[in-house]
């Protein structure tokens, strides 16, 4: 599997005022925009096709990276317009560049795992949808999900329960049919989708072990860069 759709639309409030005037993209890591840290990580894992779904100042994205031949991949751009269409309707309006089945990442993780198994997890599922989980017992955030004997038995934001230890790790896979039946244009979240799926038991669960970074926060922005060669957080 070699196109990711990644979820760069929103309007990273949690990083102003550094935000108020780039998008998280392009937000300084190490010494280089965010986006060129995940690119690089992405080629390595064999995912060339990236499909940016893309809302505030997305215009600034599309200028520095363009069609992604300087950095080894291939880069297409799908813009919410004048309304953002949140993490699901973006993807909605993205069907047509993603194909049958794609990858999807937040536009602000950073997740050093072997992405093929993921994909190979996926086709062997043989569900609509997977999801990466993380066992998280309330450490990073609190947990979502529970998974249990290799199963995801419930992915659910809203309605937590005590067997719930995991938490969405920020990879996913889904088929282009668990969004094609929603109506264009429509703001929704992903997390809808997923859940629904869940509640269906057509969502597969692949567990992982290497922790997730993140630059949503400032917190997380600093542990990053110090990860990736930069100064330390002072």
């Amino acid at each position: 599997m070699q196109t990711v759709a990644i979820l760069a639309g929103g309007l990273a409030t949690r990083l102003r005022p550094i935000t108020e005037k780039i998008p998280k993209a392009l937000v300084d890591v190490a010494g280089r925009p965010f986006l060129a840290h995940q690119i690089e990580l992405l080629r390595a894992q064999g995912v060339t096709r990236l499909v940016l779904c893309v809302g505030y100042l997305g215009g600034m994205i599309r200028d520095q990276f363009g069609d992604g031949s300087a950095h080894g991949v291939e880069l297409l751009y799908s813009e919410d317009g004048p309304t953002l269409l949140g993490t699901g309707g973006a993807l909605r309006k993205a069907l047509p560049l993603l194909g049958d089945a794609f990858f999807v990442l937040y536009g602000d993780s950073y997740l050093p795992i072997d992405y093929q198994a993921v994909a190979a997890a996926y086709t062997a599922a043989a569900q609509p949808g997977l999801m990466t989980v993380y066992h998280n017992q309330g450490r990073w955030d609190t947990s979502n999900v529970w998974f249990e004997g290799g199963t995801l038995r419930v992915y659910d934001k809203k309605n937590r329960t005590p067997q719930m230890r995991h938490i969405d790790y920020g990879l996913s896979i889904l088929h282009r049919d668990t969004l094609a039946r929603r109506p264009a244009d429509i703001p929704f979240d992903l997390a809808e989708v997923l859940t629904d799926l869940s509640h269906q038991g057509r969502l597969a669960g692949y567990e992982v072990h290497q922790r997730f970074y993140e630059v949503g926060s400032h917190s997380g922005l600093a542990e990053l860069n110090a990860l990736l060669g930069g100064a330390p957080a002072s």
